[in-house]
């Protein structure tokens, strides 16, 4: 029987290795290793931006903006981290600071406050303090952790074993927030081998949860924060995205069973906006469309930045 541990993990770990030599180098003030580092991310991540602002310059400035936010953190990367998921955190940010600029600037030429026609709301009677504040986002992160902590080991366990069908049906209901039925008449399926299926999911939840030290499981006894949902955390922490070669496997035509299907329902049904944006990265790649010039515009824009956060003369 196949190995479904880790379908790419050859291409995985090179990927990781690349990624770390970039990182080393760009530390160093290295203009072409950050050039290189911008011509292999820069589709992926304009294709993400082009999805959630529609208009081409929109995408380029939030990608720019990516490129610099990576820049002036780079003494603080920690390399133990995805640098693609990383990446796509701070795009992320930026494209949602331009959406709430468009829509102040939307709600000032109509000449309204966006809560105007809201429910009126109680003034908070003790001002937060900047330590509570710091506090409360700190057990917000814990919280995710152990929800990210769980959730990937019944992820990785149902992938080890195979069972992608399975897969599919648990992130229907826990990440696209479906109902049984809803989930069984999306897969074609028996509603009661969806309950089946969320049932056992659910109780390995558990027995995961019950392995964790007890403080830890404490956090879950707390009230949970709304960024810390199952399907915020699942989306964040881009828990069952698709290596980037699997996709390409798939767009070539060559991804065996049962992962080409289970390709297929994450980009067409879940819509992963991560993974369609390297699925699109790559059909582009293999269109040879030209990308020279944007990268050079993004290079441009950004290397005068790298020697002032790398703490070297990038001339050199």
């Amino acid at each position: 029987m196949a190995d479904f541990s880790d379908y790419t993990s050859p291409v995985a770990a090179h990927t990781e290795d690349a990624d770390k030599f970039l990182i080393t180098a760009i530390r160093s003030g290295d203009q072409r290793a950050w050039h290189q580092l911008i011509e292999r991310y820069q589709g992926r991540l304009l294709a993400f931006a082009r999805a959630r602002l529609r208009a081409p310059g929109e995408a380029e400035d939030a990608l720019q903006e990516t490129f610099l936010g990576f820049v002036s953190s780079l003494k603080h990367f920690d390399e133990s981290r995805s640098l693609e998921t990383y990446l796509f955190a701070i795009l992320r940010y930026k494209i949602q600071e331009a959406l709430t600029k468009k829509q102040r600037h939307a709600d000032q030429a109509v000449g309204f406050d966006a809560d105007e026609d809201g429910p009126p709301t109680a003034e908070a009677s003790v001002e937060e303090t900047p330590s509570q504040v710091l506090a409360a986002r700190e057990g917000t992160k814990r919280q995710a952790d152990v929800i990210a902590t769980i959730l990937r080991r019944l992820i990785e366990e149902l992938r080890d074993r195979g069972k992608l069908e399975d897969l599919q049906v648990v992130e229907l209901l826990f990440y696209v927030g479906l109902r049984n039925k809803e989930a069984a008449d999306r897969l074609g399926r028996d509603e009661k081998s969806i309950a089946g299926v969320k049932f056992r999911a659910l109780g390995r939840l558990r027995e995961f949860l019950e392995e964790l030290e007890a403080e830890d499981r404490g956090l879950l006894d707390e009230s949970i924060s709304s960024d810390a949902t199952i399907a915020k955390v699942w989306r964040q922490r881009r828990l069952s995205c698709l290596k980037r070669s699997t996709i390409g496997s798939y767009l070539l035509g060559v991804l065996e069973e049962p992962w080409s299907s289970y390709t297929a329902f994450h980009l067409d049904e879940v819509k992963c906006l991560m993974c369609k944006a390297n699925a699109e990265d790559l059909s582009a790649e293999s269109e040879q469309l030209a990308g020279g010039e944007l990268s050079d515009r993004m290079f441009q824009s950004s290397v005068g930045f790298l020697s002032r956060w790398s703490g070297t003369d990038s001339s050199s």
